[in-house]
């Protein structure tokens, strides 16, 4: 049975930097990608960033980029969303999720993931 459990979440102020963890359990992960998600109240849920298990390409929203840092350690078998410069519209529920690589591979921001976590929850007060 797969799982992805996330942690890390937290209240922050904005500037503020936190690092989220996904453990990953339950199969063999180098034929996927991984990715960070976040859903604020009232909004839809939004790609954050992406990372290949074998290759490690990231991949980032535009929103993110240059202040967030995706990246796996593949004998923890844990991905990390490193957050820097966090603001207030960062505020949401965090989800980790996994896809499989040849399908979700080729376009990681908008394809459907297999398997999602429970999420975490992010505040960055102003």
């Amino acid at each position: 049975q797969v799982q992805l459990v996330e942690s890390g979440g937290d209240l922050v102020q904005a500037g503020g930097s936190l690092r989220l963890s996904c453990a990953a359990s339950g199969r063999t992960f180098t034929g996927y990608i991984m990715g960070w998600f976040r859903q604020a109240p009232g909004k839809e849920r939004e790609f954050v960033a992406a990372i290949k298990w074998i290759s490690g390409r990231t991949y980032y929203a535009d929103s993110v980029k240059g202040r967030f840092t995706i990246s796996r350690d593949n004998a923890k078998n844990t991905v990390y969303l490193q957050m820097n410069s966090l603001k207030p519209e960062d505020t949401a529920v965090y989800y980790c999720a996994a896809g499989n690589l040849l399908r979700v591979g080729q376009d990681p921001m908008r394809s459907p993931y297999d398997y999602w976590g429970q999420g975490t929850q992010v505040t960055a007060s102003s």
